[in-house]
């Protein structure tokens, strides 16, 4: 079953800051076995930002988890707060347009 990781974040970096190092991280992102996508957000009322994850499975969830790259997801964003939920993908409305499909789920 696929999974969804998502994570919010509080951070007192400049915007321009923040979206720097966004991009400068974003091809460690590219790298992950199991991450299907991930998709990027900002609150336009508080500033903080997101990232929504979308998993192959549980099991790639967890081994991103329990990695370097996702332990330094606060301190590279100099995060004051982080929020982490984690999912069970039900079904998706359009599976053919992605990022997971029938045979993801």
């Amino acid at each position: 079953m696929a999974n969804i990781l998502y994570v919010r974040i509080k951070s007192d970096l400049e915007r321009s800051e923040f979206e720097r190092r966004l991009l400068e991280r974003r091809p460690r992102f590219q790298e992950v076995p199991g991450l299907l996508q991930k998709v990027y957000g900002r609150d336009p009322e508080t500033g903080d930002v997101c990232g929504i994850y979308f998993f192959d499975s549980a099991e790639s969830l967890s081994q991103f988890k329990d990695s370097d790259l996702a332990k330094s997801i606060p301190q590279a964003y100099e995060a004051v707060d982080v929020r982490r939920e984690v999912y069970d993908v039900l079904y998706s409305l359009r599976p053919e347009r992605g990022p997971l499909d029938d045979e993801t789920l």
